[in-house]
Parts: C-alpha cells; structure tokens; sequence
C-alpha cells in the first residue's frame, strides 16, 4: 500500500451534508463533493491488511484495496479501470449501497473503517468529469438476440455484460423510462435522475435497445418472446408490497410507500401530486430504507408532523456479542432523513385503522419479544394495557416485498417458483424453462443495489456460455448462492 501507517494518522470522513436547513428546501442530493487530495487523504487509511474482508464482503468482489491505492497516489484513470472492472454502475453503489464492504473493512474490528463508499463515487465522478468513461460497444457481433425483461439494476448490468459479449440486447420495461427502481423508487435527494439518464445514454450508445412502456405478457406475448430471441433474462424485480391486512385498510389516504415514492415530486410542486403529504400528519409504518425515504420525501413535501414506527425492537447502538467482525453490524441506523426531522418509535403493533371513509388515526400497541427456547426465535406478547393512537392523515406502508408479480408473463412462461414465490433458478441461473433466466431481486427476494448488479453480472456469464458454449465475460467472485 502507498502509505501503511494512514489510518493511524488519519481519522474516518465522509462528504460533509448540506445543512438541514437548506437541504430540505430541495431536491437535490445532499452532499458536498470531496476534493481530489480529500478523497486521496482518506483512502490514504486502506491499511496494508493482508486479508482484504472488504473484498469478500462486496458481493462484487470490488477490487477495493487496489483502487484505495490508486487513488492514494491520485492515478484516477487506473483507478477507474479497476473499479469498473468489476462494478457496471459505481455511480449508483456509490450513493445508494449500505456498504457491506465497510462492515467487512478490517478496521471495524477496533476502529472507523476506511470510506469505501465515498471514495467509490469520487473515481467514478471523476471519471466521468475528465472523459474516461465512454462507451464500450463490442468489436463483433454473435447474431444472437437477448431479450431482458426490467431496467432496474439487476437487468441493466446483464444488459451491458451480454451486449459486451456481442450479442444484441433488447430490454424492456413497462414503465415509461428505463431505471426501474433507480428511476422510480429512488428519491432524487439520495440520487438524482440525472445520474441515471448519464448511464442509460451511455448504454444506448453501446448498442442496447430499450423499449418502455411495454408491458411484456400483454403488450408482448411470452410466446412471441421465446420465438423472436435466443435467450430471455428476468430481471423484473420483487415488486408485490408486503400489506397489512387489518381493519380500515380499505380506507382513503392508506398507501404502499412505492405508490408514494414513484411519484414525480423531486420537481417541487408536491401539492399537484396525488399522494401528497402537505400539511398532514404522516405515519410510516417500517423501519428500514424504503421508510427513511418516505420520511425524507415527507418533510419535503411539507408534512405537518411525520411518525415512523416499527413492530421489531430498537436495534442496539454497536454490536452485540452474538455479531462480531465481520458480519453485517445488526445495530441502529440514522440516515440523513432521519437527521432532518420525524420521531421513531419501535415495538409497536398496529390493530387498526380508523376514520370515516378517510384515515384519521391508527390504534396500536405496544409489544415485547420473548425468547422461545423451543423454536429459537422470539414470541411477539403484547403488552398489556398499552394502546395507544397515532392522528393520521396519510399511512404510508413501508414494510418490504413479498415476491415478484407472477400473474402476466411469469405464469405464461410457466417459470417454477421456489417456497418464497420468486423464480426459482438452478445454479447456472436458467429456469425450468430452457433459455430463460432469471436474475436480481425476481430470482433471489428484496435485497441490495450491489446484490442487483452482482447477480446481473453473474446471469450474463451463464447466458453467454449457454448460447455460445464458452464465455470470456468475468466471473462475479462476490456472488455467492446456496442451491439445493
């Protein structure tokens, strides 16, 4: 490593957020970009490990020490090539990831681990901003014709990989611009559309085609599909939101998060938009990302006071005993909606909804998590004498998703499905159906954007060997799966 002794010299940073004054008068993203000599400071502390955790722990396999090294010594060209070598789409991980490669970093064993993330997105800014990214379109064509079915993270990354290997790449998406969940689901303060429309040019640039607002299994039959193309890839995504099956949900102003947050607000007129939080008392129910997003979406939409609760326990302030490094830290999180406004609170059950053909309050309960030696997991009790109400005038449901939409296309292929309801997959990532595949959150369940991209990149290699016998589009070393 360029500097061995840099994190006992330098303290964790990250890019410093805009106040939260200013910030929540906008849409756009929140943080203020690093210097080069910032960024080359704090990847000064990737220490000379000998392991790198952080490797293992990217289901990418980013080569990170070797680009914390590069940019180090401020070589950002190299830099770029090592990371998109393995990564389609830094520009995306570098914003919206959790950074499971940070968990895994060795000095959280003791220490702040090194700003993978944020020195990610600076190679690849940089990048952009002194012309080394530019498209890549193949040297040769197979004659081979790819239909992939989605545009979120998952399909957009086999797309490139496929169209890499020269074959020619149709993607589809039912939506009227390609992003999926980048482009829809995403708030524009986390990342902002403009980024994504960056990269999808670049892409038609290459040669893929996109075709949107086609609902593949109507607009385009599944028979179609398998007669006009070699291979097909599903890269749909989990869109079926989990619900909350209680009495009063049938009332006005109950709404999945994803009916919220794919909505245009990012352009600031939130009082044109038909699910508005303006002026209203907002309760969102689920604790994780989606939740957080709804919150700062909330409080920029102008919400009068916003509540997000959670059926699980308050998760603790560092890790417990029973998770060490390396694992995933099960610990509590602030994001930086969280940091703008809006209470918590945690073990609580919502009973019901209640109102007059309109929401106005939730009742609820509070509960506890009792250790069941039996089954090893812990009893949900209520606890008595605890319910309470909740004054609501907009309920957002932000508790995940279940699996993909299987009535339409998935049922005319006749695709099997595993004991969860996705698409169930060998381990060569084909269905039981020949030629079709399946990849991202469709095939593995709600998971992460750096999951996404991994599994696209994994499912291009295997339709490449399938249709040509042999492939030289790389390994995906992160990407692990257990098969029966």
């Amino acid at each position: 490593m360029g500097k061995s002794s840099g994190f006992k010299e330098v303290n964790r940073n990250t890019e410093k957020r805009l106040a939260v004054s200013k910030r929540v008068k906008n849409w756009k993203e929140i943080y203020i970009p690093w210097s080069k000599k910032e960024a080359s400071v704090q990847a000064s502390r990737c220490m000379d490990c000998g392991v790198p955790f952080c490797n293992n722990g990217c289901p990418l396999g980013n080569l990170i020490p070797e680009w914390n090294d590069l940019v180090y010594k401020q070589d950002w060209e190299t830099a770029y090539q090592r990371l998109s070598a393995t990564n389609n789409f830094p520009e995306f991980t570098g914003r919206i990831c959790p950074a499971p490669c940070e968990a895994s970093c060795t000095l959280s064993i003791n220490n702040d681990p090194v700003s993978i993330e944020m020195i990610e997105k600076n190679i690849i800014e940089k990048a952009f901003e002194s012309g080394f990214v530019k498209p890549e379109p193949p040297t040769f064509r197979t004659g081979k014709k790819i239909a992939v079915i989605g545009s979120g993270p998952a399909g957009l990354a086999a797309s490139q990989q496929l169209n890499r290997a020269g074959h020619k790449v149709t993607v589809f998406e039912r939506s009227d611009e390609p992003g999926g969940l980048l482009r829809y689901g995403i708030p524009e303060f986390k990342l902002e559309k403009n980024i994504v429309h960056r990269r999808i040019d670049l892409m038609k640039e290459e040669g893929i085609e996109f075709i949107c607002s086609t609902n593949v299994g109507i607009d385009i039959t599944a028979e179609e599909l398998q007669t006009n193309f070699d291979a097909i890839c599903l890269a749909g995504g989990s869109t079926v939101p989990r619900d909350l099956p209680i009495d009063g949900r049938a009332l006005d102003g109950v709404h999945f998060a994803m009916e919220f947050l794919s909505q245009p607000n990012w352009v600031g007129e939130s009082e044109k938009v038909p699910i508005s939080a303006k002026n209203k008392n907002v309760v969102i129910i689920g604790g994780g990302d989606t939740g957080a997003d709804c919150l700062g979406t909330s409080i920029r939409q102008g919400a009068k006071k916003i509540t997000q609760i959670e059926i699980l326990p308050e998760p603790p302030e560092s890790r417990k005993k029973n998770n060490p490094w390396p694992e995933w830290p099960m610990i509590l999180r602030t994001s930086s909606a969280h940091e703008e406004g809006g209470e918590r609170d945690y073990n609580v059950l919502t009973k019901n909804f209640s109102g007059n053909g309109k929401v106005e309050k939730l009742i609820c309960e509070k509960v506890e998590w009792v250790d069941n030696d039996e089954t090893g997991r812990p009893d949900l009790k209520p606890i008595e004498n605890s319910i309470f109400k909740i004054e609501a005038d907009l309920v957002l449901l932000a508790m995940g998703f279940v699996h993909p939409l299987q009535e339409g296309l998935l049922n005319d292929l006749t695709v099997e499905f595993d004991e969860r309801g996705n698409v169930k997959t060998d381990k060569n990532l084909m269905t039981n159906i020949e030629g079709v595949f399946s990849c991202g959150d469709m095939e593995r369940g709600q998971s992460l954007v750096v999951h996404a991209i991994a599994s696209g990149r994994s499912c291009a290699k295997k339709i490449d060997l399938f249709l040509e016998g042999k492939s030289s589009l790389p390994d995906v070393r992160g990407y692990f799966r257990n098969f029966k």
